[in-house]
């Protein structure tokens, strides 16, 4: 939807009166203030640096610069004791969330040479450039006295656990940016009867921002009757590229999805489409011919990170966005069945998958019946990678507020269900057990997402920054 990038915003913050008294003070605080802007800018280049602020002035004048750069978080250094007048325009004029970076120069300062200087002048000065936790809990008091949301990373300057902690702010304020500005189609209409999938689109926007596209079944089948037939045949041709396609796949099913997906590209191109959900139960119809076609082409698109839901499920097709915008995947999953003997929950879902983590390559199954759906055709077959794993719903409470429901798990080998849908074995740290029952408490719908690696952390600031609030199980 938008060409633009996140911006980093990042100051910081001194005393104007210190630099007569102390002269080497200021320059040397600068100079840890450029070497944070030149660590940021290695895994996010777009940092807009105001510099060291330290009066009111220079304050508002760099809250102006913020807010005319559109910066979508603000790293503020505490290099010094600095008064919070100089701190408060900054933050209000640009309205985003802050982190405090309260980071010394070294684990500590060097008490026998500090006491060997002998100039209580210049010794006083060397003191002022290890004192930035002094007026933290000053920023801290007004930041929750006017409301403005902050975070805290505390450490020292050259510690890779700190740059680890920022380096999360920042992917998480880049997802919560591509958010902001994606597109979600809604195709189709509600799957009767699953009370736990339907979905406010007023909250979703509140919570997420974006746009979100009603799109007629009707549509993608007019697109689809003037497919090429040159476009078919290319498009099969990426089915044996992309798929493991099996040998009992008919070439009349093969140009059929294939003729459905290179439509679903063009409706995605045409709507500029970040994410979709769909779904579609009508009979006998050329619609019915469309949507049930229509996996193979939609897990093109969730691999190259447009992800589709099925089921009409808004809110997991926002969990999918998150993960895939993590660079994580976010492939549709819910509870298939427990092994109470191997300790694993199965689980996966009919319609597309996350081709892009799969273990192996993604197997092409013909279904002569869709259960609990009309109509037959193609559908995929995978397991996610093995390995460290996060699932990941978006859950509406009965308050109506959304919140994060995040577990960690390990992907691990072993049988699976092959009947042509995504299928994974997940292994949680508390046992599937007490997984299940600590996850419903929480009344999740019954879909997630699912991504590879560990991210909850990464989760958990965009949900900071989001105002969601998150629960780890896990």
């Amino acid at each position: 939807m938008s060409s633009k990038t996140a911006k980093i915003g990042l100051f910081g913050i001194g005393l104007d009166t210190y630099w007569p008294q102390f002269p080497t003070l200021k320059s040397r605080l600068e100079g840890y203030l450029s070497e944070i802007e030149q660590k940021i800018s290695t895994f996010h280049p777009a940092v807009v640096n105001v510099g060291l602020i330290d009066t009111a002035d220079k304050a508002f004048e760099a809250g102006h610069h913020f807010r005319q750069q559109e910066v979508d978080i603000i790293f503020l250094y505490v290099a010094t004791y600095a008064l919070s007048s100089t701190v408060f325009p900054v933050v209000r004029q640009a309205k985003v969330p802050v982190i405090i970076l309260n980071l010394a120069p070294a684990s500590k300062i060097d008490y026998d040479a500090f006491n060997r200087m002998g100039d209580r002048t210049q010794m006083t000065g060397e003191w002022l450039a290890y004192c930035s936790a002094c007026p933290v809990p000053e920023i801290a008091n007004l930041f929750n006295r006017t409301g403005i949301a902050f975070h805290q990373i505390t450490g020292i300057l050259y510690e890779e656990k700190c740059w680890s902690e920022v380096r999360e702010w920042v992917e998480a304020a880049k997802v919560a940016h591509m958010m902001f500005h994606n597109r979600l189609g809604c195709m189709g209409h509600y799957y009767s009867g699953m009370l736990d999938i339907y979905s406010d689109l007023t909250q979703q926007y509140a919570y997420f921002g974006g746009h979100i596209e009603i799109i007629e079944v009707d549509e993608l089948t007019a697109i689809r009757k003037e497919v090429q037939i040159s476009e078919i045949a290319e498009r099969v041709s990426d089915f044996y590229t992309c798929f493991d396609v099996q040998a009992d796949c008919s070439q009349k099913e093969l140009e059929r999805a294939a003729r459905t997906s290179v439509a679903l590209d063009k409706i995605v191109n045409k709507y500029r489409l970040g994410s979709m959900a769909y779904y579609y139960k009508g009979v006998g119809t050329d619609n019915a011919d469309t949507m049930s076609s229509i996996i193979l082409g939609t897990s093109l698109l969730t691999a190259r990170g447009i992800p589709v839901a099925g089921e009409y499920e808004i809110k997991n097709a926002q969990a999918m966005k998150i993960l895939d915008s993590f660079g994580a995947g976010g492939s549709f999953t819910e509870y298939y069945a427990m092994d109470f003997d191997d300790d694993v929950v199965l689980m996966g879902h009919d319609g597309p998958g996350h081709i892009s983590i799969a273990q192996g390559k993604t197997k092409v199954r013909p279904l002569y019946v869709y259960h609990g759906k009309v109509g037959k055709g193609l559908s995929v077959e995978m397991s996610v990678k093995n390995g460290p794993v996060t699932l990941l719903a978006v859950v509406q409470r009965r308050s109506g507020e959304l919140s994060f429901l995040v577990a960690q798990a390990e992907s691990v080998p072993g049988p699976i269900l092959e009947i042509g849908n995504t299928n994974s074995r997940y292994r949680f740290s508390i046992g599937a057990r007490n997984f299940m029952t600590n996850w419903n408490v929480h009344g999740p719908a019954h879909h997630c997402a699912v991504a590879v690696g560990h991210i909850a952390s990464k989760i958990e600031k965009l949900g900071h920054l989001l105002g969601i609030e998150t629960v780890v199980i896990c």
